[in-house]
C-alpha cells in the first residue's frame, strides 16, 4: 500500500507543477511593457476595481463558510454512526470543506491578478510588436487562470486523500468549492451585466458614443465586469466541476475496485495537467494568421496527449481480474474528450457570427426588436436538442464500453465507473479550456484601453481581432461548463446512490418514477432552476437600473462630459461601487435557495425524494443553461454581424433592434445561464454528504 500511495504523491506533484508553471508564467507577463502612462492608469483602475469586488465578495462569504464549517464539525455528535463506518461529517470533513472554499478563492485571486495585469500589456504588445505578440501575452494571462484551476483542484484533492486516506471523508472539499463557485458565478454575472447593460443602453443607444469611450462613466466597471464574470466566475465554476468529478469518481472507484479505482481519476487529472502545459507552447500565430486556429491547436494537442497517456495508464492500473475493463475505461475517458470537441462545434454552430442561426436573428431585426427577440428565443430552444443527444450518447457509450467488458455479474455496477470516467475525461482538459476562456477578457480589456488611451486605429483593429476570437472561446467555455455539469451530476448521483445503500444496508437502491415521493422530488427539483433563474435575471435588471440612472446623472450633471470637453472627467469609481454593491447584495437569495433546497428535501421527504430532486434539477438545469447561453450568444453575435456593415451597419434601425436583443441576451448568457452549472453541482455535492446522514428512504 505504501508503494501504491506513492502514486497519489505523483498526482499531487502534477498539481504543484501546474501552480509553479502558472506562477512562472505570471512573472514573465509582469515583465512586459505596460505602455504609456495613460494605459497604465486605466489598467490599474480596472485591477483595483476587480480586486475590490473580489475582496468584498469573499468577506461576505466568510460567515457563511464558517457556519457550514462548524455544522460539519459538530454534526458528528448528533448523528448515529455504525461501528467501522465513516460518516462525511466531523473534523476531517469540516477541514476539507474549508480547504475547498479557500482554494477556490485562491484560484480566483491568481486568475484575476493575471488578467487585470495583462490588459495594458496586451494593448502595448499589439502597438509595438503586432498581433502575434498580443496573442502570446493575452493567452499566457489566461493560462495562469487555467492551470491554477486544474493545479489547485488536483493538489487539494490529492493532499487531502494522502492525509485522511478515505474519499468519503474528503468529499466535502467539493462542497466547499461548489458553494463558493455558486456565489462567485452569480455575483460575477450580476456585476458584469449590470455594468454592461448600463454602459450600452445609455452610452451606445441613448448618447450614441462608441463602446469603451472614456466619456462613459460605466466603461471601467464594464471592463472590470469582463474579468469578474469570465475569469473569476468561470474559473470557480470549473474548479468545482474538477473537484466534484474527481471525488465522485474516487468514491465510486473505491466501492468497486478499491485503491486502483481511487487512484486512476487522480492520475488522469495529472496527465491532463501535463498535456495542458505542453499544449500552451503550441498556441502561436503569425502576424496575418488566425488566432482561433492557434488556440484550437493548443486544445487538440491537450486532448490527444491526454488520450494517449490515459490509454497506457488504464493498462497499468487495471490488472488482474479488472484487466478486461482497461480498454473500456480508456474509451469512457475518450468519450468525455470527444464531448469537449462536439460541444464546442455545436456552440459555434448556433452562436457563431455569420452562421445561419445568427443571420436569421439579424434579418429579423429589420422589422424591429420584437421579431429579433422571438427569433433569438427560437434559436435558444432549438440549440438544446442536439447537445442533449451528445450528452446522452456519451453516457450510453461510457456505460457500454465498461459494462460490456466486465464480468456478467458485475457489468451494471462496473459500468457506472465508466460514466464517472467520461466526466473525468471531459474535465481533464479544463486547464486549457479555462485558459482559452480567460484569454477573452484580456483581449476585450486591451481593446478598451486602446480606445480610452487614444492609440492609433490599427491597434484597435488587432485587439478587435483577438476580441472576436475571445467571444467564440467564451461561448465554447460556457458549453464546456454546461457539459461538465451534466456529466459531473451523473457521477455525483451515482456516488449519492452508493452512499444511501451503505447507510441503509441495501443491496440495491432503486429510484422508481411511479413512487409518489420520487415524483414529488422530480417536480421540486425541476422547478428550482426556474426560481434561481428568475432571481438572477431580476437581480441584473434591478442592478442595471441603478447603473443606468447613475450614467444619466453624470452626463446631466458633469459639465462638458458628454461633449468631451477638456477637464470634464467621469466618476468611474462611483459606477464600480454601484455594480459591486448590487452584485454582493443580490447574490445572497439565490445562494440560500441552492444550498437549502436539497437539505430540506432530503430530511423532510427522504432519500428517494432527494434522488428524484437531483434528477429533475439536473435535467431542467442543463436544458435551461443551454437555452439561455446559446440564445444570449446568438443575440450578441447577430448585433456584431450588423455592426460589420450588414443591413445598414451601426446606428441603422436593424442595429438598434439588435442592440435591444443583445441587451435581453446579456443576463441570459452571462448570469442566469451560467448560474445553472454550479446550482446543479452544489445540489450534487451536498447530497453526497446528506446520503449517509438521511434517516428515511
Amino acid at each position: 500500500m505504501e508503494q501504491n500511495m506513492m502514486l497519489a504523491y505523483y498526482a499531487a506533484g502534477a498539481g504543484a507543477l501546474a501552480l509553479l508553471f502558472a506562477l512562472f508564467t505570471l512573472a514573465s507577463i509582469l515583465k512586459e511593457d505596460m505602455g504609456t502612462p495613460k494605459m497604465r492608469e486605466i489598467s490599474e483602475a480596472v485591477h483595483e476595481g476587480a480586486m475590490a469586488y473580489l475582496n468584498r465578495q469573499y468577506k461576505t462569504l466568510i460567515p457563511f463558510a464558517l457556519i457550514i464549517f462548524v455544522l460539519l464539525w459538530a454534526a458528528q455528535y448528533f448523528v448515529e454512526q455504525q461501528p467501522g463506518s465513516h460518516l462525511p461529517v466531523g473534523p476531517a470533513s469540516a477541514i476539507s470543506f474549508l480547504v475547498g472554499a479557500c482554494l477556490s478563492a485562491v484560484a480566483g485571486y491568481l486568475g484575476m491578478t493575471s488578467t487585470t495585469k495583462s490588459n495594458a500589456r496586451t494593448a502595448e504588445a499589439a502597438r509595438s510588436h503586432g498581433l502575434a505578440k498580443a496573442l502570446n501575452v493575452s493567452f499566457r494571462a489566461g493560462a495562469v487562470m487555467g492551470l491554477s484551476v486544474a493545479g489547485l483542484g488536483l493538489l487539494g484533492v490529492s493532499v487531502l486523500y494522502i492525509i485522511f486516506g478515505n474519499p468519503l471523508i474528503i468529499n466535502s472539499f467539493a462542497f466547499g468549492a461548489s458553494a463558493i463557485a455558486f456565489f462567485a458565478r452569480v455575483g460575477g454575472g450580476i456585476y458584469t451585466k449590470a455594468a454592461d447593460v448600463g454602459a450600452d443602453l445609455v452610452g451606445k443607444v441613448e448618447a450614441g458614443i462608441p463602446e469603451d469611450d472614456p466619456r462613459n462613466p460605466a466603461v471601467i466597471a464594464d471592463n472590470v465586469g469582463d474579468n469578474v464574470g469570465d475569469t473569476a466566475g468561470m474559473g470557480a465554476d470549473l474548479f468545482e466541476s474538477y473537484a466534484a468529478t474527481t471525488i465522485a469518481a474516487m468514491l465510486i472507484g473505491n466501492t468497486l475496485f478499491g485503491f486502483p479505482g481511487i487512484i486512476f481519476p487522480l492520475l488522469v487529472g495529472a496527465i491532463g495537467i501535463v498535456a495542458a502545459i505542453i499544449g500552451t507552447f503550441f498556441v502561436r500565430t503569425s502576424e496575418d494568421g488566425n488566432p482561433q486556429a492557434a488556440l484550437n491547436v493548443g486544445l487538440w494537442v491537450t486532448n490527444i496527449l491526454t488520450a494517449a497517456g490515459t490509454f497506457f495508464l488504464a493498462k497499468a492500473i487495471f490488472v488482474g481480474e479488472t484487466a478486461a475493463i482497461a480498454t473500456g475505461v480508456f474509451m469512457a475517458v475518450l468519450a468525455g474528450l470527444i464531448v469537449n470537441v462536439a460541444v464546442g462545434y455545436l456552440t459555434e454552430l448556433y452562436t457563431g457570427t455569420g452562421k445561419p442561426s445568427v443571420t436569421r436573428i439579424a434579418e429579423a431585426s429589420k422589422s424591429g426588436p420584437a421579431t429579433n427577440v422571438i427569433h433569438g428565443l427560437a434559436v435558444g430552444m432549438e440549440s438544446t436538442f442536439i447537445p442533449m443527444l451528445v450528452f446522452a450518447g456519451a453516457i450510453y457509450f461510457a456505460f457500454w464500453s465498461v459494462g460490456s467488458a466486465a464480468p456478467a455479474d458485475k457489468a451494471g455496477l462496473w459500468a457506472i465507473y465508466g460514466i464517472a470516467m467520461a466526466a473525468m475525461g471531459m474535465l481533464s482538459s479544463a486547464g486549457m479550456v479555462v485558459a482559452m476562456d480567460s484569454f477573452g477578457p484580456v483581449a476585450d480589456n486591451a481593446g478598451g484601453i486602446a480606445e480610452m488611451a487614444e492609440l492609433p486605429p490599427e491597434v484597435r483593429v488587432k485587439t478587435d481581432k483577438l476580441d472576436a476570437v475571445g467571444n467564440t472561446t467564451a461561448a465554447i467555455a460556457k458549453g464546456f461548463a454546461i457539459g461538465s455539469a451534466a456529466l459531473t451530476a451523473l457521477a455525483l448521483f451515482s456516488a449519492y446512490v452508493d452512499g444511501v445503500k451503505h447507510k441503509f444496508g441495501l443491496e440495491e437502491f432503486v429510484v422508481n418514477m411511479t413512487e409518489p415521493m420520487v415524483l414529488v422530488g422530480i417536480f421540486i427539483g425541476g422547478a428550482v432552476p426556474f426560481l434561481v433563474g428568475s432571481q438572477t435575471m431580476r437581480a441584473v435588471g434591478e442592478a442595471a437600473y441603478g447603473m443606468v440612472e447613475e450614467v444619466r446623472r453624470q452626463f446631466r450633471e458633469i459639465p462638458g462630459l458628454l461633449e468631451g470637453k477638456p477637464g470634464a472627467k467621469a466618476d468611474y469609481a462611483r459606477c464600480v461601487d454601484i455594480a459591486t454593491r448590487s452584485a454582493i447584495s443580490k447574490m445572497i437569495a439565490p445562494g440560500i435557495v441552492a444550498v437549502t433546497a436539497p437539505v430540506l428535501v432530503g430530511f423532510l421527504l427522504g432519500a428517494k425524494a432527494l434522488a428524484g430532486f437531483l434528477g429533475g434539477l439536473t435535467t431542467v438545469g442543463v436544458l435551461l443553461a443551454l437555452f439561455l447561453a446559446n440564445a444570449g450568444g446568438a443575440w450578441d453575435n447577430a448585433k456584431k454581424w450588423i455592426e460589420q456593415g450588414n443591413l445598414g451597419g451601426k446606428k441603422s434601425e436593424p442595429h438598434k433592434a439588435a442592440v435591444v436583443g443583445d441587451t435581453v441576451g446579456d443576463p441570459c448568457k452571462d448570469t442566469s445561464g451560467p448560474a445553472m452549472n454550479p446550482l446543479i453541482k452544489v445540489a450534487g455535492t451536498i447530497s453526497l454528504i446528506l446520503g449517509p446522514l438521511l434517516t428515511r428512504l
